[in-house]
């Protein structure tokens, strides 16, 4: 045992409470930064909550990123031809037309032309059920389906189009994916911030905490600076034991989010069946954020141990550049 490692066994031994007159068993060292103490405790507990929350916030903004690539890969695979009523025309015509002019486009798999009830089915949304739309000049559609291997040219078959049925309009769906591409980014980024918020309130929250435990072993780190005690070896001390809480945080908060992600997968399977489970899968898949999301939860809960023990070694540098 090194000179300083004496010295602060004896500050330890000062400072400690005398022993029962009946404990004959000699005193075991102790650490310089206690693991099991409330305070420590306590650090776990908001490390755990941190991570977790920090993991649910990577994985909502996979989840978003995966589901909007899979909702643009869906509308570029389709497009839409609408037929407005007009005065002079026929419109069974009309659609037959440019069906045909659709079908014999390259790169064109199918053109389903769509009955007049199914295109007033599409009004319903807004309009309401129950209504009699039998007198309104409701549009006819015509849904194509693209071949992802061969892209058609939409420019050329919109001005076929146009020189055979004036009324028929060609939809590519373009505005749809951009607006998609936009709320996905969005979602992406407010993720990003609420991580780099929760990453900071973490941040303080060791630093408060180690400076808690320099001010408890204030004295032990004041005489261990004193007799020449390399700082490196004080900071070490803190950043070891703080290294280990951070990552028993960590392990808990990342598994308690891998837990909720597969529960919450199971459970969207449970009510895929159901209107709402549609509208949840509709929108963020099947909740499985693979390997890949796994991963990411499992590399953040070690980012964010190491992040704790150099959080606690910047704060005790910085405590005993006070002390000169």
């Amino acid at each position: 045992m090194s000179l300083v490692d004496k010295i602060y066994e004896r500050a330890k031994a000062l400072r400690a409470p005398p022993a029962p007159a009946d404990d004959d068993a000699p005193a075991l060292p102790t650490p310089l930064v206690p693991t099991d103490s409330v305070a420590g405790r306590s650090l776990v507990i908001v490390i755990a909550i941190m991570t977790f929350l920090a993991a649910l916030a990577a994985g909502a903004a996979l989840l978003v990123a995966q589901a909007s690539v899979e909702w643009r890969s869906e509308a570029s695979s389709e497009a839409s031809v609408q037929l407005r009523p007009t005065q002079g025309r026929d419109m069974e015509t009309d659609l037959k037309k440019a069906a045909e002019i659709v079908r014999k486009t390259d790169g064109i798999r199918e053109a389903q032309i769509y009955t007049k009830a199914e295109s007033e089915a599409l009004l319903e949304p807004w309009l309401g059920h129950g209504l009699d739309l039998s007198e309104l000049p409701t549009p006819r559609m015509i849904v194509v389906k693209i071949d992802p291997r061969t892209r058609p040219d939409l420019d050329s078959l919109r001005a076929d189009l146009r020189a055979a049925v004036p009324s028929a309009v060609l939809d590519d769906h373009h505005v749809f994916m951009e607006r998609l591409g936009e709320m996905a980014r969005a979602v992406v980024s407010i993720s990003a911030m609420i991580f780099i918020l929760i990453v900071g309130a973490m941040g303080i929250a060791v630093a408060s905490a180690t400076r808690a435990a320099v001010a408890t072993n204030r004295e032990i780190v004041e005489v261990l600076h004193i007799v020449g005690a390399a700082d490196t070896y004080i900071a070490h001390e803190f950043q070891r034991r703080f290294l280990a809480l951070g990552l028993r945080g960590a392990v808990i908060g990342g598994s308690a989010a891998i837990g909720f992600f597969l529960l919450a997968q199971m459970l969207t399977r449970s009510w895929r069946a159901t209107a709402s489970g549609e509208q949840m899968e509709a929108m963020f898949g099947d909740f499985w954020i693979g390997a890949e999301g796994f991963l990411i939860i499992l590399l953040l809960a070690g980012a964010i141990a190491l992040l704790t023990g150099y959080l606690s070694q910047v704060t005790v540098f910085r405590h005993l550049r006070q002390l000169g």
